[in-house]
């Protein structure tokens, strides 16, 4: 068995719309069933009883099909929430193509790596940990997975429709695209500014504007030395705290301290944090309350971390029994903490006359730290519900005088249900970016949706954080309807940011160039926060090889299928492989989305079926049969009549004059219409207003500036030329017919071909041109991909053999020698098509020539 290529595939994909590891996995003979491989089953299930049921029968198993069984399974037995998985043949004998979900990347690949392991152990009789293999799963899914704050934060997200995309390996995410997105850290929102954050982590400079703000602080002040502490302490009298004057999370603080023998040991574990402050003890129990804007959410009681004794184990034996507890854990990813056993424990030991290795009785209650913080090992109770009023409006103050949007309330005093001037508590410190899991799971008590109220802090009601995203995709026309859309929806006033094959575009400049028509780009484009927003075409590259850019998108458009391009790459075969493939973005649109369809193409009609929203059909023809049986559903059809694109629904309609769309040139170009009505059904698929898109309609223009390469109309000296990066049969077709419309004495090409078509679709191409074109130049382009040396002018040759319209063929090294040539034939009232391979270099070569004599002179 050899595995030849994994991927990671992050978004919807040809396979499911789960993130999933995909591998290529080769089989010999004897490998593609197990019944060939005596014994093997019995030792791999002996080595991993976990694995479970193979999804086909031993004979129709091969041991890609047990890589996919074992890779799903060590991830559920981990605790991922894993459970889809497939695998398929491809039209190579022995080669199967792995698909198997993850919930965490590098916990997907790590897990196929281990199924490898498994696999190679069984066959040559080795050994295989399956324990081991299971706990580094665990443990690297617990050090890679968002924590339980910024989880909840983004659970809560997903549950109200709300992308989000993590954009670091911590805790750093984005929510919603473009425009509308936020961000968090952990419980910190972008809202937050620095100097409050700043602010919340001086407690001394806190207290002095919590007191500003009437609210109850304990009395202190920083000190810079042991004895400044214990004169500070005598002079606001015993017990005290001692705290860093900036620290979080607990670290460094010690609480009750009444001798200076405690003193010295506390003041030095706060001085490792940082400047040390000295406050009044305030008796009772500490709480911490949550405000998420101006509202408490959520409030616990944290009870220090303690062991009860039993008469039998010593203090060292009984925190080693709670520390085995599984919900505790080392970091924040577990609900509890292990309690440490250090020297501020062992000091605080000492307060109750015990030792490390003391037996304390049956029953009694020792405390190993006084500061109650989760991180310490203590736990929480919920007591939300007994907040009195007071107590939670002096919370939301504290947490507005300090400027956080999201603010954990330290309180201590006896209860929450009293005022706290009546008990003599107060606010010993504010945090921002708080931890939620005291609230999300308390040890004791109903956890409370602080997640939520985090999102509904972010996003108004009904709020999803999206923006328009339209997707792209077909076999011609793609990347002029994706700049026809754009410029649509940019004459209504919205920001755009556009990917295509020629670069990445935001609000009119670009900003990469190349090949951006993959999910790379499209995510890149909706991070940027002036986009209202995307229009995104969509290859069949990019989905093969990581899946899409989003979630889901408002319209998806399908221009056409036809006869298909690239086939026979990344086992797409046939036309029906690729109509699979390309429905993709169909099977992504929104419940409340438009699919735009191709009414006149026998592979885009189908997908219909497969889309979640609404169908959009066009056609030329408005009694097309698709068409009409759509129309008269009273579903939204877009068709030609008497000169106009009719848009209707229902009984209503909107006419737009083909004679004020100049992509069409008055409709004679046939496949810009249809690109046009593409467009047109996208545009309302996305709301824009009608005028927006006539007058959108009448301002597109498709020269070298608005559609680089998509049938460039230019005059040269009196001759027509056109330039296109037309590359397949079926873009030949649709060339041909919209030359055939346009006046022309002597009409001649010139083409190249690209190295990874099939032979036949390289052959077809000049088959069409040698109907069509007087004369025919051949040049080979700049990249063969694979072929050899002449290879492609041959196979172009070779179509043009029996030409029934061709008399004069060359074949010229080198496009722009090519472009020469055919220029220096050229005589007025001759029309002339350039299929560019470098696009941009090509159309600057003839706009150079442009403005030169002409060649032929």
């Amino acid at each position: 068995m050899d595995i030849s290529r994994i991927r990671a595939l992050r978004g919807p994909n040809l396979w499911s719309r789960h993130t999933a590891v995909e591998a290529i996995v080769a089989c010999e003979p004897h490998e593609c069933a197990l019944t060939d491989l005596p014994g093997f089953e019995a030792r791999l299930r002996a080595l991993f009883p976990g694995l479970g049921a193979l999804r086909q029968a031993p004979e129709q198993s091969s041991l890609a099909h047990v890589l996919e069984t074992a890779t799903l399974a060590l991830q559920a037995q981990a605790g991922c929430p894993v459970s889809f998985s497939r695998t398929t043949q491809t039209v190579e004998a022995g080669t199967y193509q792995v698909v198997v979900e993850y919930s965490e990347e590098p916990v997907g690949r790590k897990a196929l790596a281990a199924a490898e392991a498994l696999i190679q152990a069984a066959l040559s009789e080795g050994s295989f940990d399956v324990d081991a293999t299971l706990a580094e799963l665990r443990e690297l899914d617990e050090d890679v997975r968002l924590g339980p704050s910024t989880g909840s934060i983004v659970q809560a997200a997903v549950a109200r429709g709300i992308p989000f995309r993590r954009l670091t390996s911590g805790s750093l995410v984005q929510l919603g695209w473009g425009s509308k997105a936020r961000r968090i850290w952990a419980a910190e929102v972008d809202s937050t500014s620095a100097v409050s954050e700043s602010i919340a982590q001086d407690k001394d400079l806190t207290k002095t504007l919590l007191r500003a703000a009437g609210v109850p602080v304990p009395l202190g002040r920083p000190v810079d030395s042991v004895d400044e502490a214990w004169e500070v302490a005598q002079e606001i009298g015993l017990p005290v705290v001692l705290k860093p004057q900036d620290g979080n999370q607990g670290k460094g603080v010690t609480v009750n301290i009444v001798s200076r023998e405690h003193l010295e040991v506390a003041y030095k574990a706060a001085e490792d944090i940082g400047q040390v402050m000295v406050e009044k003890y305030l008796p009772g129990s500490d709480f911490r309350l949550l405000v998420v804007g101006n509202k408490l959410v959520a409030a616990a009681r944290r009870d220090p971390p303690q062991v009860i004794g039993d008469g039998i184990h010593t203090v060292r034996q009984l925190v080693e029994q709670v520390n085995a507890d599984p919900r505790r854990g080392d970091g924040h990813a577990t609900s509890l903490t292990k309690i440490r056993f250090d020297d501020i424990a062992v000091a605080r030991l000492a307060l109750q006359d015990l030792q490390p290795d003391s037996v304390p009785e049956k029953g009694r209650r020792v405390i190993l730290r006084n500061n109650a913080n989760l991180s310490t090992g203590g736990t929480a109770t919920d007591v939300t519900d007994d907040v009195h009023p007071e107590v939670a409006a002096r919370a939301v103050a504290a947490a507005q005088m300090i400027g956080l949007d999201i603010c954990g309330v330290d309180v201590v005093c006896e209860n929450v249900i009293r005022p706290l001037e009546e008990q003599s508590g107060g606010i010993v410190e504010v945090n921002a970016a708080p931890g939620l899991r005291m609230h999300l799971s308390p040890s004791f008590g109903k956890g409370r949706a602080v997640g939520e109220a985090v999102i509904n802090h972010l996003y108004a009601p009904g709020e999803d954080g999206r923006i328009p995203v339209i997707a792209v995709t077909g076999t011609n026309g793609k990347t002029t309807t994706t700049r026809l859309v754009t410029h649509l929806l940019a004459a209504s006033g919205l920001r755009v940011g556009m990917t295509n094959t020629d670069g990445v575009h935001v609000n009119g400049r670009q900003i990469d160039s190349g090949d951006c028509s993959g999910p790379k780009s499209a995510r890149n484009v909706l991070m940027n926060p002036d986009v209202d927003a995307a229009v995104f075409e969509t290859a069949r590259g990019g989905i093969l090889r990581e899946g899409l850019g989003y979630d889901r998108c408002q319209v998806a458009v399908v221009t056409n299928i036809g006869a298909g391009d690239h086939l026979g790459l990344n086992y797409i075969t046939t036309v029906e492989d690729l109509a699979v493939l390309k429905r993709v973005i169909v099977q992504n649109v929104a419940p409340n989305g438009y699919a735009v369809l191709n009414a006149t193409d026998a592979h885009c009609v189908p997908m219909a079926k497969v889309c979640p929203g609404d169908v959009i059909y066009f056609a030329p023809d408005r009694h097309h049969p698709v068409l009409a049986t759509h129309r008269a559903q009273g579903k939204r059809c877009i068709y030609v009549e008497n000169g106009h694109i009719v848009a209707c629904e229902g009984n209503w309609r909107e006419n737009l004059p083909l004679a004020e769309v100049p992509l069409t040139r008055g409709g004679l170009i046939t496949f810009q219409i249809e690109n046009a009505m593409a467009a047109v059904g996208a545009a309302w698929g996305v709301g824009l207003s009608w005028d927006a898109i006539r007058a959108g309609l009448a301002s597109f223009v498709s020269d070298s500036d608005n559609a680089p390469g998509r049938f460039n109309l230019m005059d040269y000296h009196g001759a027509t030329l056109i330039a296109d990066y037309g590359h397949n049969p079926d873009a030949m077709r649709a060339l041909v017919s919209a030359v055939n419309a346009l006046p022309g004495q002597r009409r001649s090409v010139v083409i190249s071909g690209a190295g990874d078509r099939r032979d036949e679709d390289i052959r077809e191409q000049t088959q069409i041109l040698g109907a069509a074109f007087d004369d025919v130049i051949l040049y080979q382009d700049a990249c063969q991909r694979g072929r050899e040396d002449g290879e492609v002018l041959g196979l172009l040759r070779q179509g043009l053999e029996g030409a029934p319209r061709t008399t004069h063929t060359e074949e010229v090294r080198g496009e722009f020698a090519a472009i020469d040539r055919a220029l220096s034939r050229l005589r007025p009232g001759d029309l002339c098509l350039v299929l560019v391979d470098q696009v941009e270099e090509a159309l600057a070569h003839l706009a150079q020539r442009m403005g030169e004599p002409p060649l032929g002179a």
